[in-house]
């Protein structure tokens, strides 16, 4: 089984083959939604639920692997980045033990940390294509929520974090530059303002609401100049 050696092997029955010979590019991060771990595996190993992840942390920070990366796990459903749709295929999932609402222990985020950047060594996994759930299935999905902590991953090297615009230099709020930057960044931007926006302060500004402003616009492109994104990169 290909992945993280230190892994407790805990194998799921919910696996195939990543379609069309596609190799890991991303790296989708989740919580589990339920009480614990013990729960979360029954669930995510067994046939009759048909989901799984390549790998679930527990709280104490222990590291269960469900799938060897070169499988399609079964972990994002309906969903979109960047110009793909199936992103099973393209992607490892990560399932964090949490249920919704408390934040997340250092030793889960250490253990994290470490398992990304194990991942990272093997496959070619871009900064804008480390993502939530949420990123990816924008009005269906909010794991891993809000009080998960984006930035300290971007510190450790993992994921993107973008640099918050000083006061000056805040932008004029426009929906139609926010969702073209948003599609640049890789977000599915058919539906409208209303679920990208939501999706991304998430994401990058959780204590914000309300109508769009220029603060958001500004993120926005912050997070699209850091990482030199552009339609080259659409489907990579």
């Amino acid at each position: 089984m290909i992945g993280f050696v230190d892994a407790v092997l805990c194998p799921s029955a919910n696996h195939g083959k990543r379609k069309s010979g596609l190799l890991p590019s991303m790296i989708v991060i989740h919580y589990t939604g339920m009480k614990n771990a013990k729960m979360a595996l029954e669930r995510l190993c067994s046939p009759e639920f048909e989901v799984s992840s390549h790998y679930l942390i527990s709280a104490q920070g222990e590291i269960f692997q469900l799938v060897s990366e070169d499988r399609r796990a079964w972990h994002a459903g309906v969903s979109y980045w960047r110009g793909w749709r199936d992103i099973n295929s393209k992607s490892i999932g990560i399932e964090l033990e949490n249920d919704g609402d408390q934040p997340f222990p250092f030793p889960q985020m250490t253990s994290l940390i470490s398992l990304c950047k194990d991942i990272q060594r093997r496959w070619v996994i871009w900064p804008f294509n480390v993502l939530g759930h949420s990123d990816i299935a924008i009005s269906r999905k909010l794991d891993p929520g809000k009080k998960f902590d984006w930035e300290c991953l971007a510190r450790a090297g993992i994921g993107m974090w973008p640099k918050p615009p000083s006061a000056d230099r805040i932008m004029a709020s426009s929906e139609s530059n926010f969702l073209e930057m948003a599609d640049l960044v890789g977000y599915d931007t058919s539906s409208g303002l209303v679920p990208v926006l939501d999706a991304f302060r998430m994401r990058f500004s959780p204590c914000s609401s309300g109508y769009l402003k220029g603060s958001d616009c500004s993120l926005m492109f912050s997070l699209v100049n850091s990482f030199s994104i552009d339609q080259s990169l659409k489907i990579s």
